[in-house]
């Protein structure tokens, strides 16, 4: 939420388990709650709030128990617009942010295979607009000032950024599978040197923040040759403070650069992100060259593949946790919405009725910190869940403070039994919700490219190995693991666990390993290994070893070939 100071990058569960004790202290403090879940009258009974969705139920909270509260304390001039109906059942957002020539737009091509309306590629500036890339049955562009009206998407409050904006504004429509799941915000390359003296003609950091309060995952590009961070991207980073748990780093165009310097390159940005972020967490940074043009070093091919795999696992988590991370959205609001209904009306209680109001309106600025302190000691509020000093005081300075209403315990209490009550509800419908979406993942364009065949990331390697084969691939090794296992005197042709354990502790595995390996090996579960499965265990000894993963089930190639049925 604009202005929190509050580090987010704890886990969405942490956030849920925090607004339940908030709530429960906020009704402590005032007394007894007005309603509940079945929000009861003293007057007369309501039948229960049913809702079909997680997104249904969230907009009714909002706009029925946060909503009053935001606009008693004029919220929205303060931090964020009111949130509509399109913010809750808008499909999930991927932005993407970098400075010019970083690949962002080739990003979003590489993605989805195709082009799309609007797109420019070069080595210049070449993207000078916001570019909405979302699903339609026909391709085409929708201007700003149009996308603004329009109900069914959510960017009708951006209007409040002007013409200035609203011209550099587009949405890109077209029908493409990967568009079905989520939607793309493309932003102009940010700038550097000298072109920052540049006015862009609206505030490029405050759209930003804008937009990182509603996509589900912010990716902030850089160009393995270019690290410098100019003075406008570090504005945009701290921009982005409170979205720390949305964002991931890609290096981009790490196959142009050796080893060597990869490793240098890869220092400098953790460094240099360390200095901006300011948080004691690493951020994860993703390296690779995000194009479909070939490698020039193919030096790290495998390490690019791997980072690109787990890079589009996470974007292709995002459709089945977007009602988890718009809950979690709601919470910080609501909390931050609470701690700027006690600071209004602090100040408001400090104002005089008739004489001295604007001296005394700027030492209440002056002492804003005071304020700070006094609310986080009377109501045991945490201080992250403050907003930013200074920009507060610059937005006060603005305010008739005359029209600031005092405090009205009624409104707190509905949103304190929002957090404490309601949201426990929707949690079990958002569990419920993903427990049906467990195969709702993003498909197409370049997700399809490695899911199956032998192009699939890891295909033919580690337990993989030999898959295709038609001989068993621990047969070329056999010679030399049978000598070890006639040395272990084996009875009846199979040696005890015992034996085998003496054998197997020389690799320096941990026993957890080892006994993974021995279930695998044993095959058919006597206990004992007989010369093939002896085999098999040094094959999966020496697979580990490699750095690859054991599987959890042992693979049908695997299978020594006097166990398999049918044969």
């Amino acid at each position: 939420v604009a202005g929190c100071e509050e580090v987010t990058s704890a886990p969405l569960s942490d956030h849920v388990e925090e607004a339940f004790v908030a709530g429960a202290v906020g009704r402590q403090e005032r007394g007894s709650a007005m309603f509940s879940w079945t929000n009861t009258d003293t007057r007369r009974k309501k039948e229960p709030e049913l809702f079909q969705t997680v997104a249904e139920g969230l907009w009714k909270l909002y706009s029925h128990k946060l909503l009053p509260l935001e606009e008693t304390y004029r919220f929205h001039e303060f931090h964020s617009p009111a949130l509509e109906d399109a913010d809750f059942h808008n499909k999930p957002m991927v932005l993407l942010v970098g400075q010019y020539s970083t690949g962002k737009t080739t990003f979003i091509r590489h993605l989805l295979e195709s082009d799309f309306p609007g797109m420019r590629i070069g080595p210049e500036p070449t993207t000078d607009s916001f570019i909405a890339v979302m699903h339609a049955p026909l391709q085409g562009v929708m201007p700003g000032n149009a996308l603004v009206v329009d109900p069914k998407k959510p960017f009708r409050k951006l209007s409040a950024f002007g013409n200035a904006f609203l011209n550099r504004f587009m949405c890109a429509q077209l029908p493409n599978p990967v568009l079905e799941s989520i939607s793309i915000i493309d932003t102009p390359g940010i700038l550097s040197g000298e072109k920052q003296r540049i006015s862009r003609g609206y505030d490029f950091a405050a759209v930003l923040e804008w937009f990182a309060e509603r996509v589900d995952r912010i990716i902030l590009l850089f160009d393995a040759h270019k690290l410098d961070i100019s003075d406008e991207f570090s504005d945009v980073i701290k921009a982005l403070k409170n979205h720390e748990d949305k964002i991931r780093v890609v290096l981009n165009k790490a196959d142009q650069i050796e080893t060597q310097q990869l490793m240098r390159v890869y220092g400098a940005l953790m460094w240099s992100l360390g200095k901006i972020i300011n948080t004691p967490e690493v951020v994860r940074v993703y390296i690779g060259s995000f194009w479909s043009h070939p490698l020039l070093i193919p030096d790290n091919r495998k390490l690019f593949e791997a980072e690109e795999q787990d890079l589009f696992k996470d974007i292709q988590s995002l459709p089945r946790n977007a009602a988890l991370r718009k809950l979690n959205d709601l919470i910080k609001r609501a909390r931050l919405a609470k701690v700027h209904a006690y600071i209004i009306s602090a100040i408001k209680k400090e104002m005089p009725n008739v004489f001295g109001k604007e001296n005394k309106k700027k030492e209440l600025i002056n002492n804003l910190h005071e304020i700070y302190m006094k609310i986080e000691k009377e109501h045991q509020i945490s201080p992250g869940d403050f907003p930013n000093i200074k920009k507060m005081q610059e937005i006060l300075m603005t305010q008739d403070f005359t029209k600031f209403q005092a405090l009205k315990p009624k409104l707190l209490d509905t949103v304190d039994d929002m957090l404490a009550s309601d949201i426990a509800k929707l949690m079990v419908m958002v569990q419920q919700e993903e427990s049906q979406k467990t195969n709702q993942v993003v498909k197409g364009g370049a997700f399809e490219g490695t899911r199956n065949g032998p192009f699939g990331h890891g295909y033919g390697e580690g337990a993989g190995e030999g898959i295709d084969d038609f001989d068993w691939v621990v047969g070329k090794d056999k010679p030399t693991y049978d000598e070890i296992f006639f040395t272990l005197s084996p009875v009846n042709g199979k040696v005890t666990g015992a034996s085998a354990k003496k054998e197997m502790v020389k690799s320096k595995l941990p026993n957890t390993v080892l006994g993974k390996i021995w279930k695998l090996a044993d095959v058919d579960r006597d206990g004992l290994l007989d010369d093939e499965e002896f085999a098999l265990a040094n094959h999966l000894i020496k697979i580990k070893l490699e750095g690859h993963e054991l599987p959890t089930d042992l693979p049908s190639h695997l299978v020594p070939p006097s166990k398999r049925r049918g044969e």
